[in-house]
């Protein structure tokens, strides 16, 4: 965490360059980038999901660390996830990037079923 902070201080005047040309919509407790390119860090999370759930009918991994990959959250609809209950969906997806959370802070998962 103290890397991503370094990280975030140094590229602070790139930044807001960035956020000059690219607004940012920010609400309590939620923060959307306007840029239409995901980071290394949510390209590398999606292609994992995709891979273990390949039913999945939605699917949105956000870096809300604000791009450093500390924290993501994601949205997942799949009908794999049909009869289990929350936590165990849950755990399907933690187990999928088993891996990919050693490097993390946290992760917000939100679940569904899809209504058909």
């Amino acid at each position: 965490m103290l890397a991503c902070k370094l990280s975030v201080t140094s590229t602070m005047t790139s930044a807001l360059r960035v956020l000059r040309s690219n607004p940012v919509v920010v609400m309590p407790g939620h923060v959307q980038r306007c840029l239409s390119t995901q980071t290394d860090g949510e390209d590398r999370i999606t292609k994992v999901l995709k891979d273990k759930f390949p039913l999945a009918s939605s699917l949105k991994v956000v870096d809300i660390s604000g791009g450093c990959g500390a924290m993501y959250e994601i949205h997942i609809e799949s009908s794999e996830f049909k009869g289990k209950r929350t936590v165990q969906q849950h755990q399907l997806v933690n187990q999928a990037l088993k891996d990919e959370i050693q490097g993390m802070h946290g992760l917000r998962i939100f679940t569904e079923v899809p209504k058909q």
